[in-house]
C-alpha cells in the first residue's frame, strides 16, 4: 500500500504543554527552546483513504513537530531545516513516499527552494499550496454567491499577496476578470506582485502596505500571511463582506465575527476525504475533513505522484492540474466553515440581515 506522512507542528506553548507535561513548570521561551530540541515522533496513524475513480488505498503517517510558529519563524533557517529533515527522514524510515509541510513548517523551502531540505532524501515533498488555493478560491466564490456579492463588480483583497499562496491567488482571480488589490508589509514586494498581476488583468491592480486601507470598501477578502497573531480589526471590514481566512494560525480573530455581526468570517482550505478515513487524532474538525494541503499530500499518493511538486512558488497550471486530480479521486471542498464549525444557511441569512 502506498503512503504518506504530513508534518503538524505545536500552535502555541499550551499545545506543548498538553501533551509534554514535564515541561509544564518552564517559562515559556524554555518550553519552546526545550520542545524544539526533541526528536519528531509519530503522532497517529492514518487508514481508510479511498480514491472514488480507482479504489485505491493508501495509508499514512502524521509526524509531530514539538515546534510553535514563532519558534520556527525565530529560529536559524538552518536549524529549522534540520528539524523538518528529521521529520522526513522519519516519514522515510516509515515506508511513506511522499511528505507534506502543513503551515510554518514550510519555512524550510521558503529560502532555496528546498534544496537545503532535500539534500540526501529520496521521499518526495511538497508544502501543498496549489491545493490550497484551489479550494481557498472555492470557498471564497462560494461565500460571495450565499451573500449576493457579484464578484464581477466588487474588488477582492488579497491579504498577503506576496506570499506564495497569496500570488497564485491574485494571478488566478485577474486572469479570471476579477478586479484585485494586492496587500503586504514589503513596499517593494508588494510593487513586483502588483505589476505582475495586473500584466495578467483586465482591470488595473492596486499595491498596499496598509492593511486597513487595503481593505477599505471590499466586500470579498481573502486573508493568507504568515503573520502570527490577528491582523485585521472589526471596523476595518466594509459591511456585508466576506472574509475568507486561510492562515493558520488565523489571521482573523473570532472577535470580529462576534463584533461584527453583519460581515461573514469563513475558513479556507478544509476539505471532504474520499473514503472511510481515519485519522487517528483530533485537529479540531468532524471526521473525515481535512486541510488542503493535507489532501494535497494524499491526493499525490493516491495518484502515484511521488515527486516534488509544490516547493517554490505555486504555479498557476499546478493548481489548475491538483484541482482536477482532487475531483477525479473525490476530495471536495467542505461546504462553509467558520472557527471550526459548519455554518448553515440560517446563520447566512441572519449576516445578510444584520
Amino acid at each position: 500500500m502506498d503512503s504518506f506522512a504530513f508534518i503538524i507542528h505545536a500552535m502555541d506553548v499550551a499545545d506543548i504543554r498538553e501533551h509534554m507535561f514535564f515541561l509544564r513548570p518552564f517559562p515559556d521561551l524554555w518550553v519552546e527552546y526545550l520542545a524544539s530540541r526533541i526528536p519528531p515522533f509519530v503522532l497517529s496513524q492514518v487508514r481508510g483513504v479511498r480514491s472514488v475513480a480507482t479504489g485505491k488505498e493508501i495509508g499514512g503517517i502524521f509526524v509531530g513537530l514539538p515546534m510553535t510558529p514563532r519558534a520556527l519563524l525565530a529560529y536559524s533557517l538552518p536549524f529549522v531545516v534540520d528539524r523538518i529533515r528529521r521529520c522526513a527522514l522519519l516519514a522515510e524510515k516509515k515506508g511513506a513516499r511522499v511528505i507534506g509541510l502543513g503551515a510554518f513548517a514550510k519555512r524550510a523551502v521558503s529560502e532555496d527552494g528546498g534544496r537545503a531540505l532535500k539534500d540526501g532524501l529520496r521521499i518526495a515533498v511538497t508544502t501543498g499550496n496549489s491545493y490550497t488555493v484551489a479550494t481557498a478560491l472555492s470557498a471564497l466564490e462560494l461565500a460571495c454567491k450565499k451573500m449576493e456579492i457579484d464578484l464581477e463588480r466588487e474588488t477582492v483583497a488579497i491579504v498577503g499577496a506576496t506570499g506564495s499562496i497569496g500570488r497564485a491567488c491574485a494571478l488566478i482571480l485577474a486572469e479570471r476578470g476579477r478586479r484585485v488589490r494586492v496587500i503586504g508589509r514589503n513596499p517593494e514586494k508588494v510593487e513586483r506582485v502588483r505589476k505582475e498581476v495586473e500584466a495578467v488583468a483586465l482591470h488595473p491592480v492596486e499595491g498596499f502596505v496598509d492593511v486597513g486601507k487595503g481593505i477599505r470598501d471590499c466586500r470579498a477578502i481573502l486573508t493568507v500571511t504568515s503573520a502570527v497573531g490577528n491582523i485585521i480589526e472589526p471596523s476595518w471590514i466594509a459591511k456585508k463582506a466576506v472574509v475568507c481566512d486561510v492562515a493558520r494560525p488565523r489571521n482573523v480573530a473570532e472577535e470580529v465575527a462576534r463584533v461584527r455581526q453583519d460581515v461573514l468570517v469563513i475558513e479556507g482550505g478544509v476539505v471532504d476525504v474520499p473514503g472511510e478515513p481515519d485519522f487517528g487524532m483530533d485537529f479540531g474538525y468532524p471526521p473525515g475533513k481535512a486541510y488542503a494541503c493535507m489532501a494535497e499530500t494524499m491526493i499525490l499518493a493516491l495518484e502515484g505522484r511521488f515527486e516534488d511538486y509544490t516547493l517554490k512558488e505555486v504555479e498557476v497550471q499546478k493548481v489548475r492540474e491538483i484541482e482536477a486530480l482532487a475531483e477525479k479521486h473525490g476530495f471536495k471542498v467542505s461546504g462553509l466553515r467558520s472557527f471550526g464549525r459548519e455554518i448553515t444557511e440560517e446563520e447566512i441569512e441572519a449576516v445578510q440581515r444584520a
